[in-house]
């Protein structure tokens, strides 16, 4: 069930999520999403710390990724969708490894925009519904 949820939440996250920059990766990126799970035995400031310690966020996310959204889930930490090439997701990887690990647990998910989908989707049920 938890594993639905999280599921759900992704969708509606990625799906309602706007560019934060204007950086064009082209039309061979693809879209990440990472769950960065706090670590439930650590106090805020424990996790802070370890973040310093890592050097977290020198890493991350990547100067050759876009972050598309970024949200902070009560309950399980953040949600951070990014856009990166093929080519940069080792970049990617090796910033969680190296800066997120003791701070969170992390879960990747390869992400697409649905929007699009679902406005087609909505103008066809218009149409059929209008005949």
């Amino acid at each position: 069930m938890k594993a639905v949820i999280q599921f759900l939440f992704i969708i509606f996250f990625t799906t309602t999520a706007f560019a934060q920059t204007t950086k064009d990766l082209g039309a061979d990126s693809i879209m990440i999403t990472v769950f960065l799970k706090h670590q439930q035995d650590k106090s805020l400031a424990e996790i802070q710390k370890k973040q310093e310690e890592n050097k977290l966020w020198d890493m991350f996310p990547p100067k050759q990724a876009r972050v598309v959204s970024w949200y902070v889930m009560m309950g399980i930490g953040q949600v951070v969708t990014l856009k990166i090439t093929p080519k940069d997701l080792r970049t990617l990887n090796l910033s969680i490894e190296k800066g997120a690990w003791g701070a969170f647990s992390t879960e990747f998910y390869p992400t697409y925009d649905y929007v699009p989908v679902y406005k087609e989707m909505m103008e066809k049920r218009a149409k059929t519904n209008n005949q």
